[in-house]
């Protein structure tokens, strides 16, 4: 009987193999589902634009000019960006108001200092 299943394994073991090689590419074909639609767009509070808006200019306006005077790139350095003018307490609280000020101060200062629009 050992002469038998030895005749056996080695004809079952290249069959099961040949079928598994043939079959591999007879699968259906994979199912990508659609991406998910985009985010609603959100609209910018009347504060935050306000901030961006002035620190932007006022950035902008200084880095000028310190290119200009030959000063030195120093954003942090004027009093603008430590004042956070035009402020309007009626719109919302200072504290989002002066971050979104500074950092639309920063990108104003480095785009006039270096003549970019």
């Amino acid at each position: 009987m050992c002469e038998d299943t030895m005749k056996l394994s080695r004809f079952a073991l290249p069959l099961v193999a040949a079928g598994v090689i043939f079959t591999a590419g007879c699968s259906h074909p994979n199912y990508y589902a659609p991406p998910p639609p985009p985010p609603p767009p959100q609209s910018v509070p009347p504060l935050i634009q306000q901030a961006n808006r002035d620190g932007f200019r006022a950035g902008h306006d200084d880095g000028a000019r310190d290119a200009y005077n030959r000063f030195g790139y120093h954003p942090r350095h004027d009093r603008k960006y430590h004042d956070c003018p035009g402020y309007n307490p009626a719109l919302g609280p200072f504290g989002p108001y002066r971050d979104a000020f500074r950092n639309a101060y920063l990108r104003g200062y480095y785009q006039g200092f270096y003549n970019q629009r």
